[in-house]
């Protein structure tokens, strides 16, 4: 049979496909709806709502920010009224404006809003609301938050008050894995009560160990010790970390298993014994233990382990009563076998991949559960249905350890719906504001192709075309992790950061090409600048007309690269030449607009994606390849007298202790007079619950400290000085 052609969307080029293909892509766009749109509820379509099926009448969402605009969605499309919680600094935020109601309940620390379990059933009370659904983090795994709503004859969206106990102590959680025959990690089984417990603890399991929070998740309250000065820090930020975000500061230690791979399976039960599992996701892409970017199925995994797995985690489920959404985490080496890590009783950040590639709605399996239902499904009727991968855009630099927070307000954010076969789950606008209380989490990007390769080249052109203006974000980094060899080929573990960055994040390494091409273009733009300076009478500017701007010498600098460029104009381009010659080396195309936030541009008939995010008379910079480069331009004359400027004397930064992000000062280990010596704590800040020890680079007394316990520090701020 003659091939078909298919006409995807204005943004793609015509594909032909056989006829079997095209047969197959015809699935794959019924089971993901308008996969050129916005979020869809067309992807859903292996268990579909029933409208006819009793529902609760109002459900409140005790959470923020994506996660809960995200069950409110799903609540729409089930015909359920909504109610948004929100603390003071929340009044405006998205969650609050999509949902049916709102109600305040407490000031901007999670302590006095969102942990306040009391603000929050009044709250239900206040507004007739049936149910909670409590997203993640914040109360999502609180025995006593579900405990007290069963009290006051509201329901928990969530599973029951013994899973919630068994699962929420990883102590208990180890115990009852065992007992479902659960593959587990070796470590010990109590909980440890001081450092030095803990690095005898440590020297016994042998180094390396894991020193962890027996409550809570998220990556926060753990650590790496490799020796026994890290078993001591590591037992005291974790514990630390743990009591500020759960309230409870029981930590454990186990072995480390290094270099492995981290695979979840996603399950779902019912309260009539009824279990299944929802295949795996890889979350290998880690940093401080918090996943960065996962993907659905895995790369790694045969279709015997994924069983093999999937069935352990049923087992844990059915032997602890699970009934809800949950999720199953295990290590896994280089030899597929796989340890239980622990299990989240509650939604996790990366379930729309797993949706993506099942057509189930997580969160109406949760609400239909919690309701009474029985699952409809069984696990023959789950599939794997092509590929997908999420990235979580977070507001922090990931020059500096690979991510520390960053605030501010969102001047211009554009989500990238447009490039086809992209999901943006967020909780953000333009103008929403990104704060120190919370997690900095600006969006959930996911993308699904037939393939994981389809899946990927998406992500990269969504990244390209995502603008966020206000905050730093950490989209550089995400975009050289899905372009980078190792990811591209699947080959990842849980060490990949550190593995491939060594020395840290830097930005995109161009290769020489890839820096002319940006240098050309940033010239491109320089020219097309300087065109609109000028005054033209009766004439088009855009045709590039004045006989003064025919061809232009400029010198040009990007770091420590220097060197000279001829633009000129050529025929509906513009040409730029590296050589004394003047010749053409690039031919740019004119098609692309200045004032656009995003604009496709065309160097030597190849076609490059990229932003302009400042503009000054003498220098650019430009976001190419997903990385910032400040572009120094100068004409000739400038350039010479340039040249004779003095340059501003740099910080002698080894005397001076600077805050490397905003947040709050958690301890202050010196005062004036004292003798520091290198390494030596000086002082811990805390940002989105996870605190950073700052120590001090060089010897010497200390001559003034600037801060005090409590107060709010902004980024690039001296907090200790040093004489």
């Amino acid at each position: 049979m003659a091939p078909y052609t298919l006409i995807l969307s204005s943004a793609f080029k015509p594909y032909s496909f056989s006829y079997p293909l095209l047969n197959r892509f015809s699935k794959f766009c019924r089971i993901f709806g308008n996969v050129g749109g916005r979020f869809s509820s067309n992807i859903y379509t292996t268990d579909p709502i029933d409208p006819t099926e009793e529902k609760f009448d109002k459900i409140l969402i005790a959470n923020r920010g994506e996660i809960a605009c995200r069950v409110i969605k799903t609540c729409k499309l089930m015909g359920i009224k909504t109610v948004a919680v929100h603390s003071d600094v929340d009044a405006t935020a998205v969650h609050v404006k999509m949902a049916d109601e709102a109600i305040l309940i407490g000031k901007a620390p999670a302590l006095e809003s969102y942990l306040k379990m009391e603000n929050i059933i009044e709250a239900c009370k206040q507004t007739g609301a049936q149910a909670v659904h409590p997203g993640y983090g914040f109360l999502s795994e609180s025995s006593t938050f579900a405990e007290k709503l069963e009290q006051n004859n509201i329901a928990f969206i969530g599973p029951g008050i013994k899973a919630l106990i068994g699962m929420g102590d990883k102590l208990m959680s180890k115990k009852l894995a065992k007992e479902a025959n659960v593959n587990t990690i070796p470590g010990f089984d109590g909980v440890v009560k001081t450092a030095e417990e803990c690095v005898k603890i440590a020297r016994e399991i042998g180094y390396p160990v894991m020193i962890k929070a027996s409550a809570g998740g998220g990556g926060k309250g753990m650590r790496i010790a490799c020796n026994d000065d890290e078993a001591k820090d590591g037992f005291r930020f974790s514990t630390q970390e743990a009591a500020s975000s759960f309230g409870d500061d029981r930590i454990l230690v186990e072995k480390f298993i290094d270099n492995p791979r981290h695979i979840e399976i996603q399950v779902l039960a019912d309260k009539h014994g009824n279990a299944l599992y929802l295949n795996e996701r890889e979350c290998s892409i880690q940093r401080r233990n918090q996943k960065v970017i996962e993907e659905a199925p895995s790369s790694f995994l045969d279709t015997a382990t994924r069983e093999a797995m999937g069935k352990q985690a049923v087992s844990l489920a059915k032997r602890i009563d699970y009934s809800s959404a949950g999720t199953v985490e295990f290590l896994v080496d280089s030899q597929k076998n796989f340890y239980f890590l622990e299990m989240n009783t509650r939604l996790q950040v990366e379930h729309p991949i797993t949706e993506c590639i099942t057509g189930v709605d997580l969160v109406q399996q949760m609400i239909r559960i919690a309701k009474g239902h029985k699952l409809k499904l069984n696990q023959s009727d789950i599939p794997i249905r092509g590929w997908a991968i999420e990235s979580r855009v977070y507001a922090e630099d990931p020059y500096k350890n690979f991510g520390l927070p960053s605030v501010g307000r969102l001047r211009k954010y554009i989500e990238p719906t447009h490039i086809g076969k992209v999901r943006c789950d967020s909780g953000v606008q333009e103008g929403s504001n990104i704060s120190i209380y919370y997690d900095p989490m600006i969006c959930k990007l996911v993308t699904y192709g037939l393939n994981r390769k389809e899946a990927i080249d998406s992500h990269v052109r969504a990244l390209d075309s995502y603008v966020i203006r206000g905050v730093t974000h950490n989209i550089p980094l995400l975009r050289d992790i899905l372009t980078e060899t190792k990811f591209v080929k699947g080959d990842i573990s849980t060490n990949y950061l550190p593995q491939v960055y060594p020395d840290g994040f830097k930005g995109k390494q161009l290769t020489e090409e890839e820096f002319r091409q940006m240098t050309a273009i940033a010239c491109c733009i320089y020219f097309r600048n300087q065109l609109l300076y000028r005054s033209y009478t009766n004439q088009d500017r855009s045709k590039l007309q004045g006989k003064e701007l025919d061809k232009l010498k400029i010198a040009v600098a990007v770091d420590d690269k220097k060197f000279a460029a001829i633009v000129s104009t050529g025929q509906d381009c513009i040409n730029v030449s590296f050589n004394s010659e003047g010749t053409a080396d690039y031919k740019i195309g004119c098609g692309f607009s200045l004032s656009a936030p995003v604009f496709n541009v065309q160097i030597n008939k190849q076609e490059y994606t990229m932003q302009l995010l400042e503009k000054t008379p003498v220098s650019l910079k430009l976001q190419f390849q997903g990385t910032a480069f400040q572009v120094k331009i100068l004409t000739e004359y400038a350039r010479d007298v340039s040249k004779h400027m003095l340059e501003k004397p740099k910080m002698d930064q080894s005397k001076v202790i600077i805050s490397p992000m905003p947040g709050v000062v958690k301890s202050v280990n010196c005062k004036p007079g004292d003798m520091a010596v290198e390494g030596q704590e000086m002082c811990v800040i805390e940002a989105m619950k996870m605190q950073n020890c700052l120590l001090a680079s060089a010897t010497g007394k200390v001559k003034t400290v600037n801060i005090k316990v409590g107060e709010t520090v902004e980024e690039e701020q001296v907090l200790v000085e040093l004489e």
